[in-house]
C-alpha cells in the first residue's frame, strides 16, 4: 500500500499516460488477462512507462539518459519522498515545510535526477545531487537544463573520491535538512544479476544464455547497483561520516534493501551517538522495502 499522499495509487491509466507521452504507445499491449500494460522485463518499455508518468502527473520534459543506467520506479522513489516530508513535519509541528528553503541531498542522484525531481515538484525542495560518473552528471544535467524549474532548484556535484559519501561534498557552511540515498544493494556484479533474473522468474520470463543482453542492460552501471561489501558496507561509511558532518544535516536518511542489514546499522548507530534513529516501512504491492533514518 503507498503512502497516502502518493499520486500512484490503483492500477496504471495507460489510456491517459499514452495521451501524455505517444512514445509510450509502442510498448503498450493487451496482457494475458486482458488488460493493457507493458513488458516489464523490457527495458525501454519501463522507461518509456517511467517517463510518461513524470510527464502527466510532474510536468517533467526530456527525460532521457543513456541505456544501461538505471531507471527507477516512480511510485516507489516517490514513496521514500513522502516519508521524508513526514519526518521533517515530525519536527515541524505536524506541517510538512515546503519551499526551496528546505534543502535536500541526493547521495548517487544518478543520470535520471529522480529525487530532486519528485522532492521539488511535490514539496518545492531544494537540492544539492553528488554523483561520481561523469557521464551521468551529464546525461542529468541535460534533463536539469529542459525543465527550468529545476535548474534554478537543483545543483549537481561531482564526488571526486571513490571511498567519500558525504566527504568533499557537503561544504564547512552550509546546512541540509535531510539526505537521500539508493545504495548500491549488492556485492558483485555476479550478485546483482542474479537478482534481476529472479525478478524475471517472478515475471514468468525466461532467463536463458540468449536474454543475456537484455539482461545486462536492465538494471544500471556499477557504483548504482553493486560495491565491494555491497549496501551494509557501504552504509557503514555512510553512517560514519554522518558523525563527521552531524551538525550540516538534520535527517541522514537511506533505503535499505535487506531487513537483516539493520542488524548490524542500528547498532552502529547507537554507538556513534544517533539521538534518534527511524525504520520507516514501505510497501507496494508484494514488495516491501524499507527506509533507515537518523538525526544528532
Amino acid at each position: 500500500m503507498f503512502h497516502p499522499r502518493n499520486r500512484h495509487q490503483g492500477h496504471y491509466d495507460f489510456e491517459a499516460l499514452k495521451r501524455s507521452s505517444p512514445d509510450l504507445s509502442l510498448y503498450v499491449a493487451n496482457n494475458i488477462h486482458g488488460n493493457l500494460s507493458i513488458d516489464f522485463t523490457n527495458p525501454k518499455a519501463v522507461k518509456a512507462l517511467n517517463r510518461a508518468l513524470l510527464e502527466a502527473y510532474y510536468g517533467v520534459r526530456n527525460w532521457e539518459f543513456p541505456e544501461g543506467f538505471l531507471c527507477p520506479p516512480i511510485p516507489g522513489r516517490a514513496d521514500y519522498i513522502h516519508h521524508v516530508a513526514d519526518l521533517l513535519a515530525g519536527e515541524n509541528s505536524g506541517e510538512i515545510p515546503r519551499g526551496a528553503a528546505v534543502r535536500g541531498l541526493d547521495i548517487g542522484v544518478g543520470a535520471n535526477g529522480i529525487y530532486p525531481i519528485l522532492g521539488y515538484f511535490e514539496y518545492g525542495w531544494s537540492f544539492v545531487g553528488a554523483e561520481i560518473n561523469p557521464e551521468a552528471i551529464r546525461a542529468v544535467s541535460a534533463i536539469l537544463d529542459s525543465n527550468p524549474a529545476l535548474r534554478e532548484n537543483v545543483q549537481i556535484r561531482r564526488q571526486t573520491a571513490e571511498k567519500n559519501i558525504f566527504h568533499g561534498i557537503i561544504q564547512s557552511d552550509e546546512f541540509f535538512d535531510f539526505s537521500v540515498c539508493n545504495p548500491p544493494f549488492h556485492s558483485s556484479s555476479e550478485e546483482a544479476q542474479a537478482g534481476t533474473r529472479r525478478k524475471w522468474k517472478n515475471l514468468g520470463k525466461p532467463v536463458g544464455k540468449r536474454h543475456e543482453k537484455q539482461l545486462a542492460n536492465f538494471g544500471g552501471q556499477a557504483p548504482e547497483l553493486w560495491c565491494e561489501g555491497g549496501e551494509i558496507a557501504f552504509l557503514k561509511q555512510m553512517i560514519l561520516e554522518s558523525g563527521d558532518c552531524k551538525s550540516r544535516c538534520r535527517w541522514f536518511t537511506s533505503l535499505v534493501s535487506k531487513s537483516r542489514s539493520l542488524e548490524v546499522l542500528e547498532p552502529l548507530l547507537k554507538r556513534i551517538g544517533a539521538r534518534a534513529v527511524r525504520v520507516l516501512e514501505m510497501t507496494q504491492g508484494q514488495k516491501k522495502s524499507r527506509v533507515l533514518a537518523w538525526t544528532f
